[in-house]
């Protein structure tokens, strides 16, 4: 069996890692390695200090290149990218295993003293508690004070003691992630697991290109035209800050002769429609333009944006802890503002040649403006064009699959509009885009988004449906006539979860009566078996009683809590089990698509949720021709109807 090598490095930059990301971090001209502990299998842990002149043994440099010898860590494309730049010589992710990974499929955080604290670590295999302050202390450059002499970074001879307790610290994270690797190893991620793992490390490496100077322009011009709205505002209301909440309830009961107690987003647009005076209705107008954010996504992306003229580190792999999905990172890419301007090209080249009064002149304005363009930073290498495909409607397409809606099923074999055919299912009518019956295709569209997952009334209210002026009783009947023609779907949920309560129960193994999904529960954990041989996992799963629900049993499992970001008891039901599921499913299938597609030897850059963007050469393969890779038939999915469309652009995009 090939050795395993357990790294960890502590490092020194003058680039805030926090605001600009791990590669931006390294590429600093000042980074260093000070601290690098390493060991073998479960042998002793050393650890080298670079910085008071200890040298890498020429084995352990073999063994870092050495593709015999299994290199672990946690989130170690750090160490890696580190070694790149320390050592000047690139060492493959295929050589990698990340710790992190496998405790995130593992059902775990992704952090890694809340994994120990997870599974209980004593003190001897934790992590140890004063990392935090000495990360501060040796890691990055320090504020130059008479007591510091001036100094602007701490070396290990300013504070021995802590230097020495840092090496500590070095050598226990390598204990802690040994640790944690070895209870859950025999879980690790499969072979084709590991390769969209190396694929995605590569993906973040090589990055994707920034139009620099659009973002510059962009930043600069926002800033103008904020400081112009300022010094009108402090010109009508002869205020010290407009920005003051409290100055301006004074300014406004002085103007309307009456009090507004809040000026919240929740009841700003009552406010407005109050005010008699032009002045108030002006300076609410500038206000609300103000609030508006149009740069942070061009500064994220000036901030992370390495020597290369390259973002790079923006995607988390297996960031959402249940599903597999893919976390943004810095620039979050999958939260971009859509375009939908129809001279796009004519809009991005005033800002790229600095021309604002005529931006401002012609879009009324610059927030709306610099918002549709933020996509359109990200370009192709040079020579080339972007090409962006993704897969059509892939959850509706995924959970009919699971759940033989044959009807669904046959929309999708026949290219059919979902949206269409669910209204018509609905209420019984035929049902044409922009045609008969067209108005009940919204309805359509905002049930199937809703309501999959077994959703209801709130649900419907999440995606606009009282915006749309839909009323509770109009979202009653929707509900019911949806779950009505997709009783299937309906029946999966019960399934599932059936199942999953089963499984915990006994201990042991179920298999739904739907779906063809089996349970498993293994030391604790209940396991999710997906199509694609990947499994999901619910951590410490247990069927107790309800916490919400007294007097109800439910099913739980530890977690960490979307709105509390704590580690803690969260329940789940069948609706939410068919959603991982699918989620998870449609993930794998993106994993298939971006395999085939490296395969043929695509260059991806950058994927936003079932979307992949590619940089091809000028002149090279077309859309079509990746389209048609994305939807080929996947073998462990077998009848699932895939289909993807895309565009070509000469940068980024919402077509």
């Amino acid at each position: 069996m090939a050795d395993t090598l357990s790294v960890d490095i502590e490092t020194y930059s003058e680039t805030d890692i926090g605001k600009c990301g791990s590669f931006r971090y390294i590429e600093d001209p000042r980074f260093e390695i000070m601290l690098l502990a390493y060991g073998y299998n479960d042998g002793p842990i050393e650890v080298l200090d670079l910085l008071s002149g200890d040298v890498v043994p020429e084995s352990l440099m073999r063994d870092l290149y050495d593709p015999r010898v299994v290199k672990t860590g946690w989130n170690n494309a750090f160490e890696r990218y580190a070694f790149w730049k320390h050592f000047g010589r690139y060492c493959p992710p295929e050589q990698w295993e990340d710790s992190m990974v496998l405790a995130a499929q593992c059902g775990l955080p992704a952090s890694l003293d809340a994994a120990g604290k997870a599974l209980g670590l004593g003190e001897d295999a934790a992590k140890m508690k004063e990392g935090k302050a000495l990360i501060r202390y040796f890691c990055s450059p320090c504020k130059a004070t008479k007591v510091n002499g001036g100094r602007t970074r701490n070396l290990p001879e300013h504070a021995p003691e802590k230097w020495e307790t840092f090496k500590l610290y070095n050598g226990q994270d390598v204990v802690a992630e040994r640790t944690i690797r070895n209870r859950l190893l025999r879980w690790r991620p499969n072979e084709r697991e590991h390769r969209f793992w190396c694929l995605d490390a590569r993906i973040n490496e090589k990055g994707m290109r920034i139009d620099t100077q659009l973002a510059v322009n962009a930043v600069a011009m926002d800033n103008r035209y904020k400081e112009e709205l300022t010094a009108r505002a402090v010109e009508i209301t002869g205020l010290e800050n407009p920005k003051s909440v409290s100055q301006i309830k004074n300014w406004l009961k002085d103007q309307e002769g009456k009090e507004f107690p809040s000026l919240n987003k929740k009841v700003i647009a009552d406010v407005v429609t109050q005010l008699q005076s032009e002045d108030a209705k002006e300076f609410m107008a500038l206000r609300s333009e103000l609030s508006k954010s149009s740069t942070a996504k061009y500064e994220a992306m000036l901030r992370s944006v390495c020597p290369d003229g390259h973002g790079k580190g923006y995607f988390q792999f297996y960031g959402a802890n249940r599903t597999g999905r893919f976390a943004g990172r810095l620039v979050q890419l999958q939260n971009l503002p859509q375009n939908h301007m129809e001279d796009l090209d004519q809009c991005r080249d005033l800002v790229r040649r600095g021309k604002y009064t005529t931006l401002k002149a012609l879009y009324d304005g610059v927030s709306k403006p610099l918002s549709e363009l933020i996509r359109t930073t990200l370009i192709p290498e040079e020579g080339g064009k972007i090409l962006v495909a993704d897969f059509s409607a892939i959850e509706a397409r995924v959970i009919a699959w699971f759940a033989g809606e044959e009807w669904r099923l046959d929309v999708f074999r026949n290219g059919g509009d979902i949206y269409c055919a669910s209204a018509s299912q609905m209420f019984k009518v035929p049902v044409v885009k922009h045609g008969e019956n067209g108005h009940l295709r919204q309805k359509g569209k905002i049930a199937e988004l809703a309501l999959g997952y077994g959703g209801g009334v709130n649900a419907l209210k999440a995606f606009g449906a009282d915006k749309m002026g839909m009323t509770e009783e109009e979202m009653q009947e929707t509900v019911d006539l949806w779950r009505e023609s997709s009783p299937r779907i309906c029946e999966l949920w019960r399934a599932l979860e059936k199942a999953a309560i089963r499984s915990v129960v006994r201990h042991g193994s179920t298999t739904a009566s739907m779906g063809n999904v089996r349970f498993d529960y293994e030391d604790g954990i209940l396991w999710m078996n997906l199509p694609s041989d990947r499994r999901i996992a619910y951590y410490g799963a247990r069927y107790e009683e309800s916490r919400w629900k007294p007097g109800k049993k439910a099913l739980s499992y530890m977690g960490v809590n979307q709105q509390s970001k704590k580690w803690e008891r969260i329940e789940t039901w069948g609706g939410k089990l068919t959603e991982n599921l699918v989620q998870a499913t449609a993930r794998d299938c993106l994993r298939e698509s971006m395999l085939a597609l490296d395969e043929e030897g695509y260059d991806i850059r950058a994927h936003v949720h079932d979307e992949v963007i590619v940089s091809e050469p000028i002149g090279g393969r077309s859309v079509e021709e990746m389209a048609e890779i994305m939807g080929r038939p996947i073998p462990w999915a077998p009848g699932l109807p895939l289909r993807a469309d895309g565009y070509e652009t000469p940068f980024y995009k919402k077509d």
